[in-house]
Formats: C-alpha cells, structure tokens, sequence
C-alpha cells in the first residue's frame, strides 16, 4: 500500500472516532519534506483518558493496513506508538490531550487531516528559534570532554576496540554540534542529515580519520575530533552565553599530555 493510501485510510477510519478531536501529520510529511524513504509521523489530539482505548483502536487501524511485525508502545503524559509492518512501512503516532498540542509545535509543520475542534488553527504559524537549549548543550560539552579524558584508560587497558566506540560517540557529539551550527528547522530523525549540515561541515566529517582500532589510529583519531569539535564548541557557547567548562578541559588535556605524553597545545583555547 502506498502511503498516501495508508494516510487516506488511517484519516478516514478516525474521523468518526469521537475521543479524536484532530488529527494531522507531523515529521516529514507534515513539514512537507518526505521522500520516497520517509516513514509515516501522526499527531492526534485525544480526549482525556483515552490513551489506552485509542491504543487499542490504533492498532486495530493499523492491522488493516498490514501486518505488524513491531509495536512499541509507551504511555505517561503521552501515548507514543512506533509500529513497523511486513512491508518495512514505518508508522509512527503521538497522542496528547487538548491542554498539551501547543507545547513546542507550530502549524509550519503539520498538515492537518482534520480538527474538529479548531484546536490546530491557534497554534502559532511559525516558532521562535531561541537558540539551543543551554542545559543541553552544556551537557554535551561536558560529556565530549569527559569521553576524550578516558583515553589514557583505554589506551592503558588496551582496550582498542573500546576506544573505538569511545570515538564512535565523540563523532555522534560533533554531528550534534553541527545541526546546532545552522539551526535547521524541521530536522526529522537520526536518518536525516545531508539537509540539516552545510557543505563546508559535511567536508570536515569527510575528512576525519577511519574508526580503525589500534593504538596509534585510536589516538589519532581521539585528537582529530578533539580538534574538530572543541573550537566550535567553544565558539557556539560563547554565542548564546552558555558556560563553557573551561576548568575540566584545562585538567583533561593536561592530563592525556601528561598520561600519554601527547602534544595537545592545538587544542588549547
């Protein structure tokens, strides 16, 4: 089944269902960005106390439509469902109440299917990009620090493979980095990436070393991210005034050019 027939299906069986105040796709499609890749985002206002009915009634939807090999359902505040069928069509669904649809949501991206209740015209045509979330961001800073301060650790155990996933997560931090750099909006999920990064930030991913385990490459590849990502760091917190953990990364690189005997000046702010 294509996935405008999925989408044409899913609205309509729902439109009836009386605990649905609105329904409207998000992500891609709601955006207006998908491809022939993108998997199927639903946003649907429900009355309160229904979350597990309409649980029910999703999947029920669902199965009309193929079967489901995987179904991940999480209830709290929210009721989110990522259902995957037979065919590898990816459909996913938020359920929130009335009280919660303009929390950090504007119209830009979403395509309403139907709002019985007028609640998706209040939102606000567009957000206001207040720039990344300090908290966030402080923590990331931190975490890239305390990740490349644990080299002498592995370098000590010789656990090269671990470096490896060590260097694994420093590039996941940078690629984090880089999204914050241009602010893209719409920025969809881990697989989207090429339209979220500019052409200059896209080269210097290029250009970093292989995830290859061995002393030598691990090292190598410990500092080339290190001096990849600690300047632009640095730059980005002093954009938005977010505090940069200036202490910890003078002792962390004092200490892998004292553990390791490592020339780590060029990465000195």
């Amino acid at each position: 089944m294509e996935s405008h027939q999925v989408i044409e299906l899913i609205a309509g069986k729902l439109r009836s269902e009386k605990q649905v105040q609105a329904l409207c796709l998000s992500g891609s499609y709601g955006a207006g960005l998908e491809d022939g890749f993108s998997d199927i985002d639903f946003l649907a206002v429900l009355d309160h106390g229904t979350l597990d009915t309409f649980a029910q009634t999703w999947r029920a939807i669902l199965s009309d439509i193929g079967e489901i090999v995987l179904w991940r359902e999480f209830k709290r505040t929210d009721l989110l469902v990522n259902a995957v069928t037979a065919d590898w069509l990816r459909i996913d669904l938020l359920g929130v109440n009335a009280d919660r649809i303009k929390i950090g949501r504007a119209r830009n991206g979403l395509e309403v299917l139907f709002d019985h209740a007028g609640l998706l015209g209040a939102l606000p045509e567009v957000l206001e990009d207040t720039g990344p979330d300090p908290k966030q961001m402080q923590y990331q800073f931190e975490e890239f620090i305390r990740i490349l301060g644990l080299m002498p650790v592995a370098m000590g155990r010789r656990e090269y493979f671990n470096a490896i996933t060590g260097v694994f997560h420093l590039r996941n931090l940078l690629v984090s980095l880089l999204i914050e750099e241009t602010r893209a909006p719409h920025r969809g999920g881990a697989l989207h990436l090429n339209r979220l990064i500019t052409h200059e930030q896209k080269e210097l991913l290029a250009s970093l070393p292989a995830l290859v385990p061995g002393r030598e490459t691990a090292i190598e590849a410990h500092l080339a991210y290190a001096a990849a990502y600690l300047p632009r760091a640095r730059k980005l917190a002093d954009r938005y005034a977010i505090q940069w953990p200036q202490r910890f990364e003078q002792v962390t690189l004092s200490n892998l050019s004292s553990k390791l005997g490592l020339d780590v000046s060029h990465l000195l702010d």
